[in-house]
């Protein structure tokens, strides 16, 4: 896990702004694994994911003092990383990156995913077919399995209903799986 580092110019004698650097970095030892997940789904690489998380605490440290519920930290936190990705996939064309805790919530019953290559096969097949899928679709389906969100925290990011999520996600997953049975056939 990457360290939070206070540069010496920011340490200050203010008792308040010492508060906040340390309450701030208990958040990010809590929220980095998961935010790191959520991004890593999305750019499938290491550096650039670090680098993504590393830009999402430092918006979030610097815009901190907008935030009014500290209950709502892990949604205000994931809806910055949501837009950090956005911005990223704006400026590049990315190639979407399955979890495999979709795969096992996708395959149809009776189905197992045997063994690593038959995994990797999947993975690609169901990347190949969530690209096609409208973004709003593929936010959601990596808002729930690579950073292990709510229905209701998911809602809040996407400004969505949390029935309405929940439909989104039984019908994505749906039609990944129809699709997934489909070119099995093939």
């Amino acid at each position: 896990m990457t360290t939070l580092r206070v540069f010496p110019s920011a340490a200050s004698d203010s008792p308040v702004l010492d508060r906040r650097i340390d309450k701030f970095a208990d958040k990010y030892r809590q929220f980095f694994p998961r935010v790191f997940a959520y991004v890593y789904g999305h750019t499938h690489n290491v550096h650039l994911a670090e680098d993504l998380v590393a830009d999402v605490f430092e918006r979030a440290f610097l815009k901190a003092d907008t935030l009014r519920n500290d209950e709502a930290f892990s949604t205000w936190l994931f809806t910055i990383a949501r837009n950090v990705i956005i911005s990223h996939a704006r400026k590049r064309h990315r190639e979407t990156v399955v979890d495999p805790d979709v795969l096992r919530e996708i395959a149809p019953s009776g189905t197992s995913v045997e063994g690593d290559i038959l995994l990797r096969e999947e993975m690609r097949t169901v990347s190949k077919l969530l690209q096609d899928f409208p973004q709003r679709e593929q936010d959601i389906i990596s808002l729930k399995f690579d950073a292990e969100l709510t229905n209701g925290q998911i809602a809040q990011i996407m400004s969505l209903s949390e029935p309405n999520v929940r439909v989104i996600l039984f019908r994505t997953l749906r039609k990944l799986r129809e699709q997934m049975v489909a070119d099995r056939r093939a």
